[in-house]
């Protein structure tokens, strides 16, 4: 099959597939709510970083010690910003959620986002005691093993609420006179007060069996859930994401999917740092952004690098346009430019680089050769620098270096074809234009 007819058939059979998927609504809405949570994300990265003084026993360093000092002395603040930021991530994501179905909708925001976390707080938030003198509950679920149920609950929400108010349930008509806000809180009465009884029945149910909805819901996919976090699991997706972006479909039609099994890993990895135990998850954002996708979706900031020598004057333009905003992650200006996308010539490297770097670190990582993730700073963060202080591990940062250079060799035969066509091309319209 000739490249050509592989791509006409992508064309015809997958993409539209794929358009699907990315205007979904609720893959959409799920998208948009996780990219939004960047400015809690990034404080409770910043937060797990200081919290993650790398002092040991032998350590001398008067810096380092200092640093652990201030941990020690400030340990009860920071853990209290890292349960309310990546800790509490579930409860962002419901209101989130519920915000971008609510806009698909039309419907004004308030009603649905208080039924939301409404809802949310039933069932994720246990109840241990509930007395006058005060309240305590179990907030465990609010972290990235909250996530699932969230995503639910705030689904769940919102389409209840459009079906009954579209259908006029229970609506009270005021006189015109009447202001729309009271209005509008009157013909949510009946819909509200039924969705609330909804998650008062759903929660009596499960306290009745002595569990509660999000641990049913883990219980029910574990394997899954760990099946999520392989070494297949982590190649196919990889595949997935750069063959689809090959084609011209952004990895952000699959984000939807992906998002909440990366963000709430890295969530639980957060938990799991601050409480001093071993970090259960590999496949994190950070695992994603920092050492499988460097320098961007095909790992270009290796072509970028070998585009900055080239022979032809277009590559050569193309690669000092595209390096710096590589090193921030930041692919699109070599995708387009050169063009890689719908290039034959690039197909299998756009392919491999990063499913190389994603076996090499998964396997690293899963071997505890590599320290695992636990801290997202930005997407724009440069990888080697977003290596190290997402893991704290030196040898992280040897890690990605490492994989750039096999990068580089991975893309060299085949950036080397295109050059030669480029500069033939170029040669060939010199001599007619003299």
């Amino acid at each position: 099959m000739s490249f050509q007819t592989m791509n006409e058939k992508i064309e015809k059979h997958i993409l539209p597939i794929a358009n699907k998927l990315s205007s979904q609504r609720h893959l959409r809405a799920i998208r948009d709510a996780f990219i939004s949570l960047l400015p809690i994300t990034l404080m409770g990265g910043v937060t797990a970083v200081i919290s993650a003084a790398p002092v040991t026993e032998e350590t001398t360093n008067g810096f380092l010690l200092a640093w652990a000092s201030f941990v020690q002395q400030n340990s009860m603040l920071l853990n209290w910003i890292s349960a309310l930021t990546l800790g509490g991530m579930s409860i962002y994501v419901c209101i989130a959620i519920t915000y971008y179905l609510t806009r698909h909708f039309k419907h004004d925001f308030l009603v649905p986002a208080m039924l939301s976390v409404c809802g949310f707080l039933m069932l994720v938030m246990t109840p241990q005691q509930l007395g006058w003198d005060g309240k305590v509950v179990e907030i465990s679920y609010m972290d990235g093993k909250g996530i699932l149920p969230a995503i639910l609950i705030s689904i769940l929400t919102v389409e209840a609420y459009h079906f009954m108010r579209s259908h006029d349930w229970g609506r009270i008509n005021l006189p015109p006179s009447v202001p729309a806000s009271l209005s509008e809180t009157f013909a949510s009465l009946v819909p509200g007060f039924v969705i609330i009884s909804g998650y008062v029945a759903i929660f009596a149910i499960f306290h009745a069996f002595d569990t509660t909805f999000p641990e049913f819901i883990y219980t029910s996919m574990a394997p899954s859930l760990q099946a999520a976090d392989s070494l297949l699991f982590t190649v196919i997706m990889t595949l997935l994401v750069h063959f689809f972006w090959f084609f011209g479909i952004h990895d952000a039609a699959l984000s939807g999917i992906l998002a909440p099994i990366r963000d709430g890993n890295l969530s639980i990895n957060v938990a799991a740092k601050a409480a001093g135990e071993a970090l259960p998850h590999v496949f994190t954002t950070p695992f994603w952004v920092y050492f499988v996708a460097i320098g961007g979706c095909g790992s270009l900031l290796a072509l970028a690098i070998l585009l900055v020598r080239s022979k032809s004057k277009q590559l050569k333009t193309v690669g000092r346009i595209g390096i710096i905003p590589a090193f921030f992650g930041i692919g699109e200006p070599i995708v387009f430019g050169v063009p890689v996308m719908l290039n034959p010539y690039y197909l299998i490297p756009f392919l491999c680089a990063s499913t190389f770097n994603a076996i090499v670190s998964f396997v690293l990582m899963e071997s505890n050769i590599i320290g695992r993730t636990f801290a997202m700073l930005s997407w724009q963060m440069p990888n080697i620098p977003g290596a190290f202080l997402s893991t704290m591990d030196i040898k992280a940062m040897f890690l990605v270096c490492g994989l750039l250079v096999v990068d580089i060799l991975i893309y060299y035969p085949f950036f080397k074809m295109h050059e030669k066509q480029c500069v033939a091309m170029e040669l060939e319209t010199e001599d007619e234009e003299e």
